[in-house]
């Protein structure tokens, strides 16, 4: 599969956020070797393997979904799909983004209470090592629908392709979204934090690098792409995908011999 690194802001932050994650598994793989290591040669198995990776897993999980959507490689079923009219597409296209919109807001309507009571108490695991999976995971998942929608959206709009206007405002209103949303996180986690929140100060350092690292990436993809008409990104299929490698590689085969339907000739 061709990666796609989209256009715009948003497509701009989750493309960073999802190619450093990818580096995820690599960490889980080394501590889990250092966990055989220590157990099976030297009989001193860790506290804290088995928690770091169910905690690092988790946002794997949660990335890998920002990453498929934005690839356009999640599942989808074209039966109906390739059959319909181009403005019956565009419908479906429509309320595939609204059943996102609306499965992501949902879920952080639902979910924001217990988030936040979790992070300000700084919720932790039970365990020997004990880490901070409820207080952190917890939030992260609601972080990723919101982009989830954003993505849909941003989908939806370069897919067609709209036209530049509509790009433009839904660039900007993203951009202003996302870099409120930060500058209202960072004020009630530095200035106005509530009473008796136990995030420690290292986390909370850690968070303004990843809020001020969102700002930065909005505000970047908005400037690079904002007068870039993109491309719309069109799902090929793995046999028309190899045809056409097929195609550069023997300088001018006729499409007939490569479908496998060559042309009648008269004997």
């Amino acid at each position: 599969m061709k990666e796609h690194p989209g256009s715009g802001p948003i497509d701009m932050v989750v493309h960073i956020f999802s190619r450093f994650m990818m580096w995820a598994p690599f960490f889980i793989v080394l501590i889990i070797l250092y966990e055989i290591v220590k157990r099976y040669f030297f009989a001193a198995a860790t506290l804290w393997v088995n928690e770091m990776s169910l905690w690092v897993a988790g946002g794997i999980y949660l990335s890998a979904g920002l990453y498929a959507l934005l690839q356009r490689s999640h599942i989808r079923i074209f039966i109906i799909y390739d059959m319909v009219p181009l403005w019956l597409k565009r419908v479906f296209d429509i309320l595939s983004t609204l059943c996102v919109i609306i499965f992501a807001f949902a879920l952080i309507w639902g979910g924001f209470g217990e988030a936040i009571a979790k992070f300000w108490r700084w919720e932790t695991f039970g365990t020997a090592f004990d880490p901070p999976i409820p207080a952190t995971n917890k939030p992260l998942i609601l972080i990723v629908m919101f982009f989830l929608g954003l993505q849909a959206l941003s989908n939806l709009v370069r897919d067609w392709p709209a036209v530049p206007w509509v790009r433009k405002v839904f660039d900007i209103l993203a951009s202003v979204v996302v870099i409120g949303l930060s500058v209202l996180a960072a004020y009630n986690l530095y200035v106005i934090p509530p009473e008796g929140s136990t995030v420690p100060l290292h986390w909370q350092i850690s968070i303004g690098v990843f809020l001020a690292g969102a700002v930065v990436l909005v505000i970047y993809g908005l400037i690079r792409d904002f007068n870039k008409t993109p491309q719309p990104v069109a799902e090929i299929d793995e046999i028309e995908e190899e045809a056409e490698i097929m195609r550069r590689q023997a300088g001018g085969v006729p499409d007939e011999i490569l479908s496998g339907d060559p042309p009648k000739t008269n004997v």
